[in-house]
């Protein structure tokens, strides 16, 4: 990285019981890269994933973008999507009103619901009987039966979906179609199979 180029940031947002294997690839990807730093913000000061990985947030989710521009916002999904939480919406609001880029899979993608968050965009989620009592969604018709969606600065995804999430977010910041595809495909065909397609990575 050059002098005079910014390192850019990701923020993570961690939940208790959030779901490990949806942020490790896109994470991993990342954080190996020269110009990006990721950091995880998270309402309490120390969080454990469902497969029991104990954590400590760099931030709190108050104090995330306060200091820096976030240029990825990346929630990850979990058992503790359902709490009412002001900072969050906040940071998440400021977010999308600024028009930068959002990543949201599994449960985080039912507060973007439950708070009106979706609106105006085309999205997918687990499911969307999931949000029939959210009086603030208003847009079943932008719902879509994918994996993983994005649409302009908002990537959503189910839960099952952490390589078409992490395809989709690596696009949302700019890497070519064929680029994302193929660092992903390493872990969605496996290293024979990739090397057969694109020769050894290593």
């Amino acid at each position: 990285m050059s002098k005079g180029n910014r390192m850019k940031n990701a923020v993570v947002v961690l939940l208790n019981n959030y779901a490990d294997w949806e942020a490790g690839y896109l994470t991993g990807i990342l954080n190996q890269r020269k110009d990006w730093q990721v950091k995880v913000a998270s309402n309490q000061k120390t969080i454990t994933s469902i497969g029991g990985v104990v954590t400590e947030p760099d931030q709190a989710v108050a104090e995330a973008g306060r200091d820096s521009k976030i240029d990825l916002l990346i929630l990850i999904g979990g058992k503790s999507w359902t709490l009412e939480d002001s900072n969050l919406k906040k940071l998440i609001k400021d977010q999308l009103d600024n028009q930068l880029p959002l990543a949201a899979i599994c449960g985080s993608v039912d507060f973007l619901a439950k708070n009106g968050f979706l609106n105006n965009y085309q999205h997918t989620g687990n499911a969307q009987y999931l949000w029939r009592d959210f009086p603030e969604y208003q847009n079943q018709a932008g719902f879509l039966k994918k994996q993983a969606v994005r649409d302009r600065n908002l990537v959503t995804a189910n839960g099952t979906a952490a390589l078409d999430f992490t395809e989709l977010t690596l696009g949302l910041i700019g890497d070519h179609q064929a680029d994302a595809k193929r660092a992903v495909d390493l872990y969605r065909l496996g290293f024979y199979d990739y090397c057969e397609k694109y020769g050894n990575p290593f």
